[in-house]
């Protein structure tokens, strides 16, 4: 029962930190998120059109720079 009331509470605290970004935040974060989808739709064309993964992959990161955390721009599937 301690456990089920101690996650409730940490929940609670990470919504109430949510609710806090300021209006300018998350606009930030919203035109992040369209750049970070603009460059993964470019790396989706990328390996339509016949390149190397390899290749668009690169494409992808430099795109990405500063964006997302991680090499995969903030994403990584299974292969």
């Amino acid at each position: 029962m301690n456990r089920i009331a101690l996650f409730i509470f940490a929940v609670s605290l990470s919504w109430g930190a949510v609710a806090q970004h300021s209006k300018k935040e998350v606009e930030q974060d919203i035109a992040r998120h369209r750049a970070m989808a603009e460059a993964h739709e470019a790396a989706a064309k990328c390996l339509e059109s016949g390149k190397k993964p390899e290749q668009c992959t690169k494409e992808l990161q430099t795109a990405c720079k500063g964006l997302a955390l991680g090499k995969y721009c903030g994403m990584k599937h299974a292969h």
